[in-house]
């Protein structure tokens, strides 16, 4: 292990490299709200379409997991069009692929296609992942000890997205009336307006490229300092990546907990509705519910941003480890209490708040440049494949231990997490100044 030098990190205080990070957060920001109110939509309408072309509510949840699924295989491709491309290319692919999602499930609407449902779910699931994505892009032209915060506004611009597209279904049915297509469609085709709308916004105005920037200041820098070019290897393939992570302590420690945050949150909100409806909760309470849960996962992150940036990353991740845990008492304790589930679940959004920005923003910290995004992708392609694996499994844990019980499993998956914090020591200001492996050392066995 060895630091790379001082000097890339003192670009970043240019007043032009300022002034492109302003403007690329917000360029980030516009576009996370436009294609986020998109991206809403399958929250609520996927579902519910699902159900309508299968005529079953057991395969109701097939649009839940083939999104997901979708996700899942397009992160880490689109992380790696990013090292070659930028992130400009990257984010408005992800963005149009998705649209795209969106027209192939209307067209499963009107012919009543399995097949093209589960097509148009996969798709639709880029956006999820662009939707992800995203935030890693904030952070790769802010210095170190504002990096959080800069991620953690992009987050938060989900809120907006979150809020706004399970609402789709009045406009939606208004719009399928005019086209002449069922009525749950037509939410999708606004969906994909959206969608469409934020990869030209993506395409058009993310200039210059943050990631590209980031990368030609570094070389810059580093052959300033040391005379020499910086001929970084690019890992290719998943192996190599996961070693590269399993051999960087800061990297490995933040890929479990944004991985581990990730399950327990969607462990416990997917069955959240079915715990309540079995104690004869309305609609309306679920629904209450739900939006304390997504208002702790995401209003509160530019806080939580603040907080990593200047109490520490490791520090953030540790509360955010102890509010799932308080999440996992009050939920599983709540049996038929309605306050009690609600201040669990919102305290559960709280937690994936805490793990997710300070993770995020330790894994942005912990590798070079021009490896990150290959770092990051795999981080949110694993996130999405092991939560959908809890989320399959947290219904048979319902059935068999109660929800009392799938709480204490969700509570135990923070222990490796606090398995993981002595290898932290010395690192527990985690702003930025950790070691990371020069590229130039990476072993070719692992390239």
């Amino acid at each position: 292990m060895t630091a790379l030098p001082s000097t890339p990190a003192e670009w970043q205080s240019d007043p032009d490299i300022q002034r492109i990070q302003k403007r690329t957060v917000r360029v980030l920001i516009l576009s996370q709200i436009i294609g986020g109110v998109g991206v809403g939509a399958a929250a609520s309408m996927g579902s519910l379409l699902a159900e309508s072309i299968t005529n079953s509510e057991s395969l109701a949840g097939i649009a839940r997991t083939s999104s997901t699924l979708g996700a899942a295989v397009v992160g880490l491709p689109l992380a790696l069009l990013a090292i070659r491309r930028g992130r400009r290319g990257a984010l408005s692919l992800g963005w149009a692929v998705a649209a795209l999602g969106g027209i192939v499930l209307v067209v499963a609407a009107v012919t009543s296609s399995v097949v093209l449902l589960v097509l148009g779910m996969l798709m639709f699931g880029s956006g999820s992942a662009t939707n992800l994505q995203s935030r890693y892009a904030a952070a790769d032209l802010a210095a170190p000890s504002h990096r959080a915060r800069a991620l953690s506004m992009v987050v938060w611009s989900t809120t907006i997205g979150s809020v706004l597209g399970p609402n789709l279904a009045g406009p939606g049915a208004v719009v399928a009336r005019s086209l002449s297509i069922p009525s749950l469609s037509g939410a999708f085709v606004i969906a994909s307006v959206a969608l469409v709308i934020a990869a030209i916004v993506m395409a058009i105005l993310l200039r210059p490229d943050p990631l590209l920037e980031a990368r030609s200041r570094d070389a810059a820098a580093v052959a300033a300092e040391t005379g020499r070019e910086l001929e970084a290897r690019e890992p290719h393939n998943l192996r190599a990546i996961l070693a590269l992570i399993a051999k960087t302590p800061a990297a490995r420690f933040a890929f479990v907990v944004v991985i581990l945050g990730h399950t327990v949150m969607g462990a416990v909100m997917t069955m959240t509705p079915v715990h309540m409806s079995m104690h004869g909760a309305s609609l309306s309470l679920v629904g209450l519910t739900i939006s304390a849960h997504v208002l702790g996962m995401f209003a509160f992150s530019p806080f939580v941003g603040a907080l990593a940036d200047r109490w520490g990353r490791v520090q953030t991740i540790v509360a955010g480890q102890g509010l799932f845990v308080l999440s996992a008492i009050f939920a599983g304790l709540s049996g038929g209490s309605v306050v009690l589930v609600t201040i669990g679940l919102f305290l559960l959004g709280l937690g994936w708040s805490f793990s997710l920005v300070a993770g995020s923003a330790m894994l942005s910290d912990s590798v070079p440049t021009s490896i990150r995004p290959a770092v990051q992708g795999t981080a949110d392609t694993s996130m999405n494949i092991v939560s959908a694996i809890a989320a399959g499994l947290s219904g048979p844990i319902l059935m068999g231990w109660g929800f009392g019980g799938l709480n204490i499993v969700a509570a135990v998956l923070v222990i490796p997490v606090l398995l993981l914090l002595p290898t932290m020591r010395g690192k527990r200001r985690g702003d930025g100044a950790v070691e990371t492996p020069d590229p130039e050392l990476i072993p070719s066995d692992t390239v």
